[in-house]
């Protein structure tokens, strides 16, 4: 008998078990359109040119060691990061900054300081949203209620924004905190219009509600990255009544996507404060918090993007590869709408055009999506979301047709 036969059995986590049922499986003409990770033409993980530059200039330079990193983080990383999602609207505003293990650790640390020490009784979160959101709450404090707020509308196929702000006027209190995905929400692809995020904003200060950006898609949404840090930015600079942005806030901010480092799990935490004081009271509760789960952060992936955003030349070229990335996701959504619409195929196919960044909901049930798996071995999650990533010139037409083929019915 194992001391560990009292641990509960905990199922494979849903996205990865999908992803590794598709691994094994010898159908040739299988398509995987679960995973958020961008693809080329070939339906291989592309490496950025600006990130294959900066990483042979890494590499041949002989005086590149190991040491550790600062707590915080790659200095070069966090100051490039902070000005790639604010800008120049951070004058007079107060903010920490550090180097965290992708977005996930971001959003774990900022989980883990706000549970600590604001101890909110709710955190709001979108419906639906990133299922890791939810997990990572529950692995920070199970005591946190998790509630959702009303997002995607089903039978519009866009955001129910009066059903939102009045959920949070009615039912959230002061001290709560909110999930937003800052763009290219995933998994609907639909994102608030700026007259809904100032809606959102007033309503967080008015309530004394908490914002935590998820910053996982900068430059997929529109392939420009100043353009997808928007509402960040607004949050950032708004007037309240003539003054100045009081909103305190956080910005859980990923490079895997947007630069191609899926495996380097490159981030950043930026939290956005009243006070002087309070920035460095964040600070170092944040280095506590990392002290004791990491200790320092891996710096390879971190010099690679430092590099690139610290580079005019190779900055420019990485901007030209999200207009790549973003142009062909573009083409690839064309090309499903036009197959599915020339056959009539049943249902509202119109948002895939309009949505934006990776992902599309195809309106598909569970079971649905199990005939698509199991008849014609297109992969796409329980929830009917569509990864557009993993469509490609040779496959987008067999995809059109499969989900015509179980929709018909």
């Amino acid at each position: 008998m194992s001391l560990f036969d009292q641990v509960p059995t905990v199922p494979l986590d849903g996205t990865f078990a999908l992803m590794e049922a598709c691994r094994v499986d010898a159908h040739e003409l299988k398509v995987n359109l679960t995973p958020g990770i961008y693809r080329d033409e070939n339906a291989k993980t592309w490496v950025l040119p600006s990130v294959k530059q900066a990483r042979a200039a890494l590499l041949a330079d002989q005086s590149l060691n190991h040491d550790i990193s600062p707590q915080l983080g790659y200095p070069q990383l966090l100051s490039a990061a902070r000005q790639l999602v604010f800008k120049d609207t951070l004058d007079g505003r107060f903010i920490t900054s550090m180097q965290t293990i992708s977005g996930t650790g971001a959003n774990h640390f900022i989980a883990s300081l706000l549970s600590s020490h604001l101890r909110p009784r709710t955190v709001w979160v979108p419906n639906p949203t990133w299922d890791n959101h939810r997990e990572i709450w529950r692995h920070v404090d199970p005591g946190i209620e998790q509630r959702n707020y009303p997002y995607y509308d089903h039978e519009t196929c866009g955001i129910d924004g009066d059903a939102l702000l009045s959920t949070l006027k009615e039912q959230a209190n002061t001290g709560d905190a909110i999930i937003l995905h800052a763009c290219a929400h995933n998994p609907t692809g639909v994102d608030p219009s700026p007259e809904l995020w100032e809606g959102i904003a007033q309503m967080c200060e008015e309530k004394g509600i908490f914002p935590i950006f998820d910053l996982a898609y900068q430059g997929f949404a529109t392939g420009d990255a100043d353009n997808d840090a928007s509402a960040v930015r607004h949050f950032t600079t708004r007037s309240s009544s003539g003054n100045s942005s009081t909103l305190e806030f956080a910005v859980a901010q990923s490079f895997s996507k947007n630069f191609g480092l899926y495996s380097e799990r490159v981030g950043a935490l930026h939290v956005v404060a009243r006070t002087r004081d309070g920035a460095a009271r964040v600070e170092g509760m944040l280095k506590r918090i990392s002290r004791a789960e990491i200790t320092s952060t891996p710096a390879f992936g971190a010099r690679i993007v430092a590099a690139v955003l610290h580079d005019p030349v190779l900055k420019a070229q990485w901007r030209q590869d999200l207009r790549t990335m973003n142009g062909r996701l573009g083409d690839m959504r064309k090309r499903l709408y036009d197959g599915l619409t020339r056959r009539n195929t049943p249902g509202s196919w119109g948002h895939i055009l309009t949505d934006i960044g990776m992902f599309s909901m195809t309106g598909l049930s569970p079971e649905k999506v199990a005939v698509l798996k199991d008849r014609f071995h297109v992969y796409l999650l329980p929830n009917g979301r569509l990864s557009v990533t993993g469509l490609t010139e040779g496959n987008v037409e067999y995809v059109a047709e499969s989900i015509y083929q179980v929709v018909k019915h």
